[in-house]
């Protein structure tokens, strides 16, 4: 077995990566096993483009183990996107292993003359487990998406004048703003601010939008 690779993918500031850090080093340990890096990336798991993610499967060798919390830490992506990561995965030759699924676990523990079948088998069985639990993943994102939306078209409908969405944290946002104008990436953006990709598109489009207005006003 090669380097044990740890993904810690939380999508909001609020979650507790520290609990799912101290998780996954206590399962490490009781595999006798000690992790070699730690990847944190505060990212929504339905963009197939994260950049810890991603350097973390530029990092891997072959024989490597990429252990997460559950399998939702790296996949609510539409079948079409899994499919490409689990391409990438597999052609790296590197194992995930996720504490919520047991028949991953087998990837911890050394091969021993006898045992190649055995891993066969579980590795396969694995796989399939892995489909299904993404797909659920993706599914479950789904679902509450549309309850939420529903919920707030009924909460809309029933009094708009008290629905106001989301507040904006305008603080944020006119820091995103400042960095955009200073030529900032979105991944500087990221790691300076810890706002989501998603807030900085938003206020990258509305700068696009004041700029349109400025330049041809009506």
């Amino acid at each position: 077995m090669g380097f044990i690779r740890a993904y810690l993918r939380v999508s909001t500031v609020g979650q507790d990566v520290m609990r799912a850090k101290t998780e996954i080093e206590e399962f490490a340990t009781s595999h006798n096993q000690k992790i070699a890096a730690f990847y944190f990336e505060r990212f929504t798991g339905t963009s197939l483009n994260r950049p810890e993610l991603n350097r973390l499967l530029e990092d891997a060798q072959d024989g490597d183990v990429i252990l997460i919390e559950s399998v939702d830490r790296i996949s609510r992506l539409t079948n079409g996107d899994w499919l490409k990561l689990k391409h990438l995965i597999e052609s790296k030759g590197v194992s995930v292993v996720a504490l919520d699924l047991p028949t991953s676990h087998v990837a911890m523990k050394q091969t021993e003359a006898g045992d190649d079948f055995i891993h066969a088998v579980l590795k396969a069985v694995n796989g399939m487990l892995l489909d299904i639990l993404a797909a659920t993943a993706r599914k479950d994102y789904d679902l509450r998406r549309k309850r939420t939306m529903e919920g707030i078209a009924k909460a809309k409908q029933s009094d708009p004048s008290k629905y106001q969405g989301r507040k904006r944290n305008r603080v944020l946002w006119a820091s995103i703003k400042r960095l955009l104008e200073t030529s900032h990436t979105y991944s500087q953006i990221q790691a300076i601010t810890g706002a989501s990709r998603m807030t900085i598109a938003a206020v990258s489009n509305e700068l696009k939008e004041q700029k349109q207005i400025e330049t041809h006003p009506r």
